[in-house]
């Protein structure tokens, strides 16, 4: 029975989210059962689904007849490998390898969306300080920061097929994609720009 119910919850409640695992809270009487395939449909679930304890009613069908509707009462998990802080991370540190670890955790109580990070993220860094051990979210990264305010840089003006190039003083800190402020060093004329690299804006006319 416990197997039929984690496949039905798994397959139309949980789905993706992680491996549904459920556990009696209370003594079950064993069922007699035809031997025949069975079906196994839940009828009246909690408003608010699956949670780490709840009750539900179903009904067991054989191709031929409905069985019966009981009533279970559950305590629940949903497990699946998350990032986690493998020690206390800084401010504005670089995401890398040695930064975090992936472990299995219950989510079913998660209401953030997680960060799901790989080894190649090195363009990433820590928005928060992070304690050891914590599941990452994804607002606890961003693209990392790679010019700054008041830095020299160039600014690439394009229109149409026409590109020039001029120094401009950063005014404010960009992660590559990010669109900020500059100055035209030449006109003192205030400028927006997209983030190429360290070096370099991109200025659409």
């Amino acid at each position: 029975m416990l197997g039929l119910l984690t496949a039905a919850l798994q397959q139309d409640f949980i789905k993706d989210k992680g491996q549904l695992e459920l556990r009696l809270a209370q003594p079950w009487n064993p069922l007699v059962l035809p031997d025949e395939p069975l079906t196994l449909d839940v009828q009246e679930l909690p408003t608010a689904g699956v949670t780490q304890s709840f009750i539900l009613r179903f009904a067991l069908r054989t191709p031929h007849e409905t069985l019966g509707t009981w009533t279970a009462n559950l305590k629940a998990g949903v497990w699946r490998e998350v990032c986690v802080a493998s020690r206390q991370v800084k401010r504005g540190e670089a995401v890398t390898d040695n930064t975090y670890s992936r472990e299995r955790r219950d989510i079913l109580n998660q209401r953030e969306q997680l960060a799901d990070l790989s080894a190649s993220d090195d363009a990433l860094e820590f928005t928060e300080s992070v304690p050891s051990g914590v599941p990452l979210l994804l607002r606890m990264v961003k693209a990392r920061t790679v010019i700054h305010r008041g830095q020299q840089a160039d600014a690439l003006v394009q229109d149409g097929g026409l590109s020039v190039k001029t120094k401009v003083e950063i005014l404010e800190d960009g992660a590559p994609g990010d669109f900020i402020h500059a100055r035209n060093s030449a006109t003192h004329r205030d400028l927006t720009g997209k983030v190429l690299n360290e070096k370099t804006i991109l200025i659409s006319l």
